[in-house]
């Protein structure tokens, strides 16, 4: 078994092997760039949030449920 520690920007608490790792396709690579846009777009909604008023914040948490596909949908067709 080959343990060898991540580059210091990733986590550093899991070990990975060259030999043992499977590569990803490039499909994988493009859909995990688009989680990371997702993220960023997350954070971008929470540092809105503070500013908006309580009948903004209700209107923009019902259309965040109401949006499909959801988090869970993406979720659940990964499982």
């Amino acid at each position: 078994m080959c343990l060898r520690p991540l580059p210091p920007t990733m986590e550093p608490a899991k070990f990975y092997c060259e030999d043992e790792a499977m590569p990803l396709s490039g499909e994988a690579i493009r859909l995990m760039n688009y989680i990371d846009d997702v993220s960023v777009t997350l954070r971008r909604v929470l540092a809105f949030i503070p500013s908006l008023s309580p009948e903004e914040r209700l209107r923009v948490y019902n259309h965040l449920r109401a949006a499909k596909p959801s988090l869970d949908d993406v979720a659940q067709a990964l499982e």
